[in-house]
């Protein structure tokens, strides 16, 4: 199973995401499971945001050879499961491929729907979505530009939500 994480500028949140997910995964001893991440408005090239890096280290995660890239239908197309830090950048994921919709989820969504309402596939949490109030599932907050807590606050908080999205891609 192949997870796209995507963000804004693709140097803080998605990174992060994307390298917390394949190092719970490696613990956990799923390799089938890949990530990668790209951003709607991507700092293309650059690495991972001083910040968000340290947060990223002290999580367990791994920056090495991370280059930030933008988001493309192509790119889009290549995963089996989209998750994004907000409900903008999961709209921004299906103006570039609609055919993407029941597989697109903000990350907090695609966890609830794991730990909440028992979704045990990516069918499952497109069909299980509508049982979810929207306007109660809250955005992963852009750090940028915020202090060193900030960057550690968000860092928990996609730490948090990755362990059901990690559990849901295992082999059955």
């Amino acid at each position: 199973m192949h997870v796209l994480f995507v963000c804004t500028g693709n140097i803080c949140r998605s990174p992060t995401a994307e390298r917390l997910a394949a190092a719970f995964a490696a613990a956990q001893g799923i390799p089938e499971f890949t990530t990668s991440s790209a951003g709607t408005r991507a700092v293309t090239g650059h690495p991972v945001h001083p910040e968000a890096e340290q947060v990223l280290h002290g999580l367990g995660g791994d920056s090495d050879g991370f280059a930030a890239r933008q988001l493309t239908a192509k790119i889009a197309a290549g995963a089996d499961l989209i998750l994004t830090m907000t409900r903008a950048h999961r709209d921004a994921v299906l103006e570039l491929a609609p055919q993407r919709l029941h597989r697109a989820f903000t990350l907090t969504e695609a966890s609830r729907l794991i730990t909440d309402l028992h979704a045990h596939s990516v069918a499952e949490l497109a069909n299980l979505r509508p049982h979810l109030a929207q306007d109660q599932i809250p955005d992963i907050p852009d750090p940028i530009g915020q202090s060193r807590e900030v960057f550690a606050t968000v860092g928990e908080q996609i730490a948090a939500l990755l362990p059901p999205i990690v559990e849901l891609c295992r082999p059955r």
